[in-house]
């Protein structure tokens, strides 16, 4: 498993700042759960509304690109940019701040470490079953 820090998201949300702090977005949308600290932060650092459904012309945000399945709905929407902090493949449609292929277990800061290997279980048995 590997375990992410504050410090490794206070350098993500850095990153992800200096890449898009010349951009006018509509707003920052966080895709729940994972994405809604990180948009809350971009939103403060960028100086945009935080969006409780994302806009055209928004910063849309994850924490983590797997299968595509939380991402993918707002693939068309008009002139909006998505963004990862981590993907598991090479980006096509979507940014990532890190693309990291490893099949290891991410345990982002705000996740409670403790029960990391059932929240894994659970998500990999739902994508076994939905698949």
């Amino acid at each position: 498993m590997r375990l992410l820090s504050w410090h490794d998201f206070d350098r993500a949300v850095q990153r992800i700042t200096q890449r898009y702090g010349d951009r006018r977005f509509s707003g920052v949308h966080g895709l729940p759960r994972g994405g809604l600290v990180l948009a809350v932060s971009l939103s403060h650092r960028l100086e945009l509304p935080l969006l409780s459904a994302p806009l055209p012309g928004c910063l849309v945000v994850d924490d983590v690109y797997e299968t595509g399945r939380t991402l993918a709905p707002h693939r068309q929407l008009e002139g909006a940019e998505l963004l990862v902090w981590i993907s598991k493949v090479e980006p096509i449609w979507w940014q990532a701040v890190e693309v990291c292929t490893d099949p290891e277990w991410i345990v982002f800061p705000w996740e409670d470490s403790a029960r990391a290997a059932e929240d894994e279980r659970r998500y990999r048995e739902s994508r076994r079953w939905s698949s």
